[in-house]
């Protein structure tokens, strides 16, 4: 998904068009995690931007999209850009590094 969201809306208060925003970016990362792994694949990751538009959006996680997105909503800009990418990629088990001694029978 890369789009740009207008911010302002003459009929609507400011902070119920940022929840719709925040509603589609939701629903289009729920549609994309659902989405069948390709073969060999077993978990997505997703490439995110944002910003006031294309040329200044910055990288972030998943996880800081909505708070960039409520700090582009408070600095008054009438738009958003956000670019958000799905890869498949291949889950690997962690290492534990510290595994409790064995015990003498």
């Amino acid at each position: 998904m890369k789009k740009t969201f207008p911010l302002k809306r003459p009929d609507v208060a400011d902070a119920r068009v940022v929840d719709a925003v925040k509603f589609e970016l939701r629903k289009y990362l729920k549609r994309e995690r659902r989405k069948k792994f390709p073969e060999g694949f077993d978990q997505w990751n997703f490439a995110c931007k944002i910003g006031p538009e294309q040329a200044t959006a910055e990288t972030k996680t998943v996880e800081e999209i909505f708070p960039a997105l409520d700090a582009v909503a408070q600095s008054g800009s009438p738009q958003v850009y956000v670019e958000i990418l799905a890869s498949a990629s291949k889950r690997f088990p962690s290492i534990d590094t510290e595994a409790p001694p064995e015990s003498p029978a």
